[in-house]
């Protein structure tokens, strides 16, 4: 958020992908919490019972950033449930990371990569992804989807919240200002015929109780 109107410091090197990456984490996860995305606020709560997260899942959060959407699925998941996260950034995992400790949870946080997710075939009843898929050019979604795909469990869920540009020019002008031009790769709108075209079936979409995030959500075919 605000990628565009400031320098970034030195970071340390992720993985190599064609999506944008941020890494001032420290910065973005203060600017979240502002915004009600900190752990068990209003939006990530949402994001979670749009989700449908229950005791003993098994949860991936894709694009986790610091860690705030993971850490509220973990409440959700509970001790019987366990919650993985992957994000390409390493600054952002470490962030993550130390504040699942200072809250002493147990939730496993991995530098990765949507395109390449580092788990085996059906291992997720559900997969979350919050404010990462404006980041991604098209072809990077497809690749995602098709992994996202692979590696939830028959009749799993793949819930998707992103920037939903508002039909207002004013408030449209704003979202783009907060996200930047650069990294507003499409729109959320798109994203149900991708998932469908993925195989995902089910598949539904709709605004959220944030002005500024629609959902989509689906499911991979039960056997």
């Amino acid at each position: 958020m605000m990628h565009h109107m400031r320098n970034e410091p030195k970071t340390q090197h992720g993985p190599d992908t064609t999506g944008r990456t941020i890494h001032w984490a420290s910065e973005y996860d203060f600017f979240t919490s502002l915004l009600g995305l900190g752990v068990n606020r209003s939006n990530s709560r949402m994001i979670v019972e749009l989700a449908g997260i229950k005791p003993g899942d098994r949860v991936l959060d894709v694009g986790c950033g610091t860690g705030n959407l993971t850490l509220t699925a973990k409440t959700s998941a509970g001790a019987k449930g366990a919650v993985y996260s992957i994000d390409a950034a390493p600054e952002m995992i470490e962030v993550a990371r130390k504040k699942a400790q200072r809250a002493g949870m147990e939730v496993t946080f991995e530098v990765g990569l949507i395109e390449k997710i580092p788990f085996p075939e059906a291992t997720f009843e559900v997969i979350i992804n919050r404010l990462m898929a404006h980041h991604l050019p098209d072809d990077l979604k497809r690749l995602g989807f098709a992994e996202i795909f692979r590696v939830l469990k028959p009749g799993g869920r793949l819930l998707i919240a992103d920037f939903n540009p508002p039909a207002n020019p004013i408030l449209a002008h704003l979202t783009l200002a907060l996200v930047g031009h650069g990294m507003m790769k499409t729109s959320v709108r798109d994203l149900p015929a991708m998932l469908s075209d993925a195989g995902f079936v089910n598949v539904t979409s709709g605004p959220t109780r944030s002005a500024f995030l629609a959902f989509v959500r689906g499911e991979k075919p039960a056997r």
